[in-house]
């Protein structure tokens, strides 16, 4: 944007000042009636900033408030720089999951990097140290030409980033299609660990009070990062590059070892990272959720260029920053700790009573204007939308079955969603700091709980990331149900309680009311799942206008899941351990074929329903198989999701090449039970001299488990219908990816 290094005199604002600003001319009116005046362009960067759809939530705010967000160990929900969950024995789990979604597009690498940076700021800013990583990661088309360069800049970026700064990228997920070929899906989610006695939160307070700038220098990257966020993309998206901002990771690490220092004083009052819209939406929401006003003093903020103007100073996004408001007395040992990391530490600004914002430069005012409207009442819109159409049942004798069983198996697992995604977190260091237990790859990463002085505990944190879009776009309320019920499968099969998820709702654009209609179903759905499977939603993120020339993607609610292990000896695995096994389903499989991959990668359809989710088989499936691991009647157990029963029992045989001889039933089509995605459904194997018991235990609870065979060494053998080598499926499931980059 050409205007923004000129002075705030020498602008017009004019309407086409407006537009480019992002904000329509009914929100100008707005501003207008709200100021009583013209802005100058420093004010009407804050307001576009501001009330962008990334910083104001103005579309999806009605909606969110329907989501269920308490619950007993819910220790601060959503509002906060990330939520809070109480573990037990005085510690609390902080996570946050975000998008980074546009940046990602335009510059892979430090899109992804940042995105990590920032939702890692989110989580030490509450006083937690992070302990894990994770990532939802959504590509386009295999072929498209620009899919393997984001591919390999998203990896590079994410594990450049979280490797430097030394905390563990522990899994996440990775899928393809056509729908995000202009416009990829970089989410990315922190998990963090704190003494409940030490959560810091980011309401300002105290008149006169000093606020300080913390972290690196400001630049004039990123701005108008969020403004960007908030728009669809056209043809000419790459010029948007110098929105994109740039991340050091090894400055990072030293900033979050210095707030954890200081944090274990009694200096700070509020802290907030410089996220999305930098200094503008930390001075702005530290202040608006005190209820005071804040004077900040734009020459004392540390610059690393030259000739910077109050509007990019409040704009710029420059990387590894904080804001704090401190205790006074407490200013000049809050100095020391910082000069001792090397980092900047500037006193900026003053709390004050005015309940406004006021800016100055070089002695003048260059901005005055009321924070509450700004930070909080920001226009809040109930768009028209209509329901996305139901689509007509797809009986699974209405599927053609393949010719060859076993090709069409070999082909979903090499399909690009379901092959290996090893050489994407071999490039992550998902072992430093040691406490990594479950690693990436499974049904859900298991993270050690340590003490606040570093000591081992017998805890664990389970932590997983899912959806599945094509289920979203067929039906958005069951595809929002779906992906919450799976976040609660995975931290189940590892034998966690799922205690709360985090959320990141990447969508078009929501002037569309298809697409409005996309937002409300999944949110309608989710909201379901989470009260029927007392799993409330803490915090999240929202990101709209993923569209690029009108064209947007799949409706992607990505949902990051949390748990706790009371006993990590009680943790089980999902691959088979030992020849001679009882293999049991949990779940009844019906044959569910509509909108499944087997649909999609053998006959080329994406035709057909998504499976229904039938919460309460969820709920009594769930708890049926925690109580049999914390029973010890368990020795690996994995869920049935992607491609069905048979790549889920394919996917138990990797680690250790243990195969699996089974037999299915007759009433139902061989290629239906194989590849069918019904919810609910588990496979687990019985403990040695445990069979009579499991079966036991599920009669009493009224669920009939089906025997489907046993384990074996080396092959996967299915009763008149295929067998196959262990080392066939599992050679099978590895090579795409690696030779798709390397191609």
């Amino acid at each position: 944007m050409k205007t923004s290094a000129q002075k705030s005199s020498d602008l017009k604002i004019t309407p086409d000042v407006v537009a480019e600003h992002g904000l329509t001319a009914e929100e100008y009116k707005r501003i207008l009636a709200l100021m009583g005046r013209e802005p100058n362009i420093v004010e009407l960067g804050i307001f576009s900033v501001m009330w962008s759809e990334h910083c104001s939530y103005k579309t999806t705010r009605k909606w969110l408030r329907t989501l269920p967000t308490e619950a007993p160990h819910v220790i601060c929900g959503p509002g906060e720089n990330a939520g809070v969950i109480d573990i037990g024995d005085g510690q609390a789990a902080i996570f946050k999951m975000e998008s980074h979604n546009h940046p990602s597009y335009i510059e892979p690498f430090q899109g992804a990097a940042t995105g990590v940076g920032g939702i890692l700021r989110d989580v030490f800013t509450m006083g937690a140290r992070p302990v894990a990583n994770m990532n939802a990661l959504r590509f386009g088309a295999p072929e498209h030409p620009k899919t393997k360069h984001l591919v390999s800049g998203v990896v590079a970026g994410i594990g450049s980033y979280g490797n430097c700064v030394g905390v563990p990228t522990v899994g996440g997920e990775c899928t393809f299609h056509p729908s995000y070929n202009g416009n990829i899906l970089v989410n990315a989610m922190t998990v963090g660990v704190a003494d409940t006695d030490k959560i810091f939160y980011s309401a300002a307070a105290g008149i006169g009070n000093p606020v300080v700038y913390v972290g690196s220098k400001t630049g004039r990257d990123g701005i108008h990062g969020a403004t960007m966020a908030s728009a669809e993309f056209g043809e000419n998206s790459e010029e948007k590059r110098p929105t994109v901002q740039v991340g050091d990771p090894f400055t990072e690490k030293l900033l979050i070892e210095a707030c954890l220092e200081l944090m274990q004083t009694d200096a700070i009052i509020a802290i907030q990272d410089m996220g999305a819209a930098g200094l503008t939406s930390s001075s702005l929401e530290m202040a608006g959720k005190g209820n005071c006003g804040i004077e900040l003093e734009l020459d004392k903020v540390p610059m690393r260029e030259v000739g910077m103007t109050p509007y990019e100073i409040m704009l710029s996004e420059s990387q590894e920053r904080m804001l704090m408001v401190l205790k006074p007395e407490k200013e000049e040992m809050a100095r020391k700790v910082f000069e001792k990391w090397e980092l900047d530490f500037a006193t900026i600004g003053t709390i004050t009573n005015t309940g406004n914002l006021v800016l100055k430069m070089h002695g003048e005012v260059v901005a005055n204007m009321p924070i509450a409207p700004v930070s909080t009442d920001a226009p809040v819109y109930d768009r028209p939308w209509v329901p996305t159409p139901k689509r007509p049942a797809l009986a699974a004798d209405a599927v053609s079955a393949p010719k060859d069983m076993g090709t069409a198996l070999l082909t979903l697992l090499a399909c690009p969603d379901l092959a290996s995604k090893r050489w994407i977190y071999e490039q992550y260091d998902h072992m430093v700091g040691n406490d990594t237990v479950a690693r990436p790859g499974g049904d859900a990463a298991v993270v050690r709980v340590r003490t606040g002085k570093g000591a081992e505990t017998k805890k664990a944190l389970a932590i997983t990331t899912d959806c599945t879009p094509r289920y979203c776009y067929a039906d958005p309320v069951e595809g929002g149900k779906q992906a919450v019920a799976e976040t609660w499968r995975n931290l189940t099969t590892v034998g966690a309680t799922p205690l709360a998820i985090t959320n990141c709702l990447n969508f078009g654009n929501p002037e569309k009311p298809e697409t409005m209609g996309q937002i409300v179903g999944c949110l309608q759905g989710m909201a379901e799942a989470c009260r029927a499977l007392d799993y409330p939603i803490i915090s999240g993120n929202v990101s709209l206008y993923n569209e690029t020339s009108g064209k947007g993607v799949f409706p992607t609610p990505a949902i990051g899941g949390v748990g706790i292990i009371k006993d990590l000896s009680l943790c089980v695995g999902n691959a088979f351990t030992h020849e001679g096994q009882d293999i049991w389903l949990v779940g009844d499989i019906k044959g569910h074929l509509g909108s499944s991959l087997y649909l999609r990668e053998t006959l080329g359809r994406e035709d057909g329903p998504p499976p229904p989710v039938n919460l309460q088989n969820e709920k009594r499936n769930g708890d049926f198989v925690r109580t049999m691991i914390s029973n010890r009647m368990i020795d690996a157990c994995h869920d049935i999701a992607d491609g069905g029963l048979l790549v889920a029992l394919c996917e138990m045989t990797y680690r250790h090449d243990i195969g699996a001889s089974v037999t299915f039933p007759a009433h139902i089509p061989a290629h239906a039970f194989a590849f069918g995605e019904d919810q609910a459904c588990y496979l687990i194997t019985s403990a040695a001299g445990k069979s009579k018991d499991v079966k036991h235990s599920a009669y009493n609870v009224g669920l009939e488990l089906f025997h489907l065979g046993k384990t074996q060494a080396g092959y996967v053998e299915v009763a008149g219908v295929l067998k196959l080598s262990t080392k066939e499926l599992r050679t099978t499931h590895e090579a795409w990816l690696p030779k798709f980059m390397s191609a």
